[in-house]
């Protein structure tokens, strides 16, 4: 018998790749203050690691975030 894996978030995975991966991972991405208006705007193709280092937002942090949609499903 296999073991099924879940779908996780990565720090190099695209902000793109995440917001197909799970419906809500823009509501997170929001909840940082991230892409939600027209200052702070993030780019689909940029990591979500780039997209943390140039807003200052612990990666680590965000990434457990999203991951956390997953243990809600």
């Amino acid at each position: 018998m296999s073991e099924v894996t879940k779908p996780r978030f990565f720090k190099e995975m695209t902000v793109g790749e995440a917001i197909a991966l799970h419906p809500e991972a823009g509501l997170v991405f929001s909840s940082y203050h991230l892409g939600g208006c027209s200052h702070c705007s993030i780019n689909e193709v940029e990591t979500i690691e780039q997209v943390c280092m140039g807003y200052g937002v612990e990666v680590e942090t965000l990434v457990d975030s999203l991951n956390n949609l997953f243990a809600e499903d």
